[in-house]
């Protein structure tokens, strides 16, 4: 295993050939790498579906701790491909990794979003189902760049993003949290879409159901939540023409970070 800063990659590297890869980005405040454990869980769930050699987490800790110690406030990317392999799709026996580390600024625009929560819509992108990769934060994300792609034609924030049987899954930033009558719900991942580390974060301490969830029941709903390692848990304030009462849904919020959900 090699870890890197380097800015490129071999043109044999089957990342850029084949997607063949995953990735995590975390949050870095005051040079802690927050939630680090679950993203670390992250990547080494990654390592395991998808048949890669076993890493040395521990060097990877060790560094990644070490690059942020002196960062006020950052973001941190880590990238593992397979490494370099010859030509076709079946990965070479003596496969060495690559971890590529890397780290930028805390977007600009996101407190703002925060504060003032979201407006989404509906994109028109569906997302496909394959159960192999579901839930899964791999380098395969053609389907996101297209979706981002579309919602720069809408006036909104981030759009929220159906399965092409027609299933509420994520946005195109995050994971979907929904609260009706104190209960707190959120789209099944058996077919698509990436399980985030701050969803894993909030169902430590709260309820969460996970069932299917169709746009109908979205009007339902009390307040509805888009959450990633990067922005936390930030309320929706409306969906496409249905506002939300942004009172209820920061008392929500609150109750859902204490916890208490």
């Amino acid at each position: 295993m090699v870890i890197t800063q380097e800015k490129s990659v071999s043109s044999y590297d089957r990342g850029l050939l084949y997607g063949d890869g995953f990735f995590t980005t975390a949050h870095v405040r005051h040079g802690e790498i927050l939630l680090w454990g679950l993203h670390l869980q992250r990547l080494q769930t990654c390592q395991q579906r998808l048949n890669f050699p076993q890493l040395d987490w521990q060097s990877l800790d060790e560094y990644c701790s070490k690059l942020c110690v002196n960062i006020a406030q950052g973001v941190l990317k880590i990238v593992i491909t397979r490494g370099e392999g010859g030509r076709g799709y079946l990965p070479p026996h003596n496969a060495k990794p690559k971890v590529i580390v890397q780290t930028s600024p805390y977007p600009e625009h996101y407190p703002a979003l925060i504060n003032s929560g979201l407006r989404l819509e509906y994109a028109q992108t569906r997302l496909g189902h394959q159960p192999l990769l579901a839930g899964l934060k791999t380098l395969n994300r053609l389907e996101q760049v297209l979706i981002k792609q579309e919602a720069q034609q809408y006036d909104c924030d981030d759009v929220l993003v159906e399965d092409i049987a027609g299933n509420v899954i994520e946005t195109s930033v995050g994971n979907l949290l929904c609260v009706r009558d104190g209960k707190v719900y959120t789209p099944i991942l058996q077919n698509s879409g990436i399980l985030g580390v701050y969803l894993q974060h909030l169902e430590r301490n709260n309820h969460i159901e996970k069932v299917d969830l169709r746009r109908e029941d979205l009007q339902t709903m009390d307040a509805l939540f888009v959450c990633n390692s990067l922005m936390g848990c930030v309320f929706v304030r409306s969906l496409d023409e249905h506002l939300f009462n942004l009172s209820l849904a920061r008392a929500l919020k609150s109750q859902l970070e204490s916890g208490v959900l």
